[in-house]
């Protein structure tokens, strides 16, 4: 729930800023700041593993309302669902403690786009996870790489994916929803 309400506080603090200053660029890298709370916490007393990724989705409404890409997503009846992702510990984030999150979007490929998050403190990375995405549908399917950016714009200048990127991508990827899908042992 906690989450909830701080998703909630991000959505309405982003749509202000894009009312007040405009779109940004999608490949600005998006900054917030975050206090580690009680309930982030697991008996350890330091951020949780599982709610950095949490955290990072602040980061991502963020970066796709400021851009406006989100007003257009919902527009068409488009969604995004996090298809893989991956982090990377560095420090331990403790109770209290304030930290920068810093999110941009990192480039495409045909069937996804990936992003990458990171937790600073003093500028320093903490953490790091790469997050690739898919945009579907609401009545089913997914959107096309060619309509999306017709309906939203491909922000140009985007870097290329790294080729790690793309084998982390391939080697995480599990099969189609329309093929089976056991659960086999080795």
């Amino acid at each position: 729930m906690n989450v909830l309400w701080r998703t909630l506080l991000v959505l309405a603090r982003a749509r202000r800023r894009l009312r007040r200053e405009g779109p940004i660029d999608p490949n600005t890298v998006a900054r917030m700041s975050i206090r580690v709370l009680p309930t982030d916490i697991d008996l350890l007393r330091h951020l949780n593993n599982g709610r950095y990724l949490s955290l990072f989705d602040l980061g991502r409404w963020d970066l796709l309302t400021r851009t406006g890409l989100l007003a257009a997503m919902t527009a068409q009846g488009w969604y995004a669902v996090v298809a893989a992702e991956t982090i990377t510990f560095r420090r331990s984030l403790e109770l209290g403690q304030r930290f920068e999150l810093e999110t941009r979007l990192i480039g495409h490929d045909d069937r996804a786009v990936y992003l990458e998050h990171r937790a600073l403190v003093n500028g320093e990375i903490y953490a790091r996870a790469m997050i690739r995405a898919r945009i579907l549908r609401r009545t089913g399917g997914t959107v096309p790489h060619d309509e999306l950016f017709a309906a939203v714009g491909r922000p140009e200048g985007l870097p290329d994916i790294e080729q790690w990127v793309h084998d982390w991508a391939a080697g995480s990827a599990l099969p189609s929803t329309k093929r089976p899908a056991p659960s086999v042992w080795e």
